[in-house]
């Protein structure tokens, strides 16, 4: 009994580290720099840390993004549906070169790691 209850643990984790390393590789692949991107901007794109210091863009796709601010905050456009930024999420830091507002998420969904606002008008 215990030696069937080892093996289907080791058999689950097996595949656990299997879909973890498949996932892993896909999130990795979806961080790729869009077409065109601006190699100039490269420094400042690794230069964005998340409120807890890790870095928004090592395994996060870092766009250029249409928003919007409402009266509960900003929205960003993702995938042709407005998605609320959790206010946790929006950056302190001002600078931004890219004239536009971007965003920093899990490549293939909608989970925001970082926000930075657009250049003040």
């Amino acid at each position: 009994m215990i030696v069937t209850v080892i093996s289907i643990i080791g058999r689950i984790s097996r595949r656990s580290s299997v879909v973890i390393a498949y996932l892993s590789s896909m999130i990795v692949a979806g961080a790729a720099p869009p077409d065109k991107a601006d190699p100039a901007l490269a420094t400042w794109f690794r230069s964005l840390k998340a409120p807890n210091g890790t870095a928004c863009c090592a395994v996060a796709d870092c766009r250029r993004v249409t928003h919007r601010v409402t009266a509960n905050g900003y929205e960003v456009k993702i995938d042709g549906k407005w998605v609320a930024v959790p206010w946790e999420r929006v950056l302190r830091q001002t600078d931004n070169p890219t004239g536009d507002a971007v965003v920093c998420r899990v490549p293939g969904t909608t989970l925001i790691l970082c926000f930075v606002r657009p250049p003040e008008m």
